[in-house]
């Protein structure tokens, strides 16, 4: 296979340069580097979200056994009013 020397590269970008110019290529640096960012920023936030999804749900199973093992404890108070 054919392979890319410095030359070649450096040819392909001076041919680059020629036909957008560096204010459009600049341009198109810092849209590409603003879309990077963003793309990271909402990797980040989708991981943390998901950590606290996680939490969430624990949670909510500790809070629906504490439910689970309040509800006894209230239908004998109303089954000793009832009585009493």
């Amino acid at each position: 296979m054919y392979g890319f020397s410095v030359w070649s590269l450096l040819l392909i970008l001076a041919i680059v340069v020629v036909v957008f110019g560096t204010k459009r290529l600049r341009n198109m640096g810092g849209d590409l580097g603003g879309a990077i960012r963003g793309f990271k920023d909402a990797m980040n936030e989708g991981e943390g979200k998901a950590d606290h999804a996680t939490g969430d749900k624990a949670e909510a199973k500790i809070t629906e056994a504490d439910a689970d093992s309040e509800q006894p404890q209230a239908e004998r108070k109303t089954d000793n009013e009832r009585g009493g």
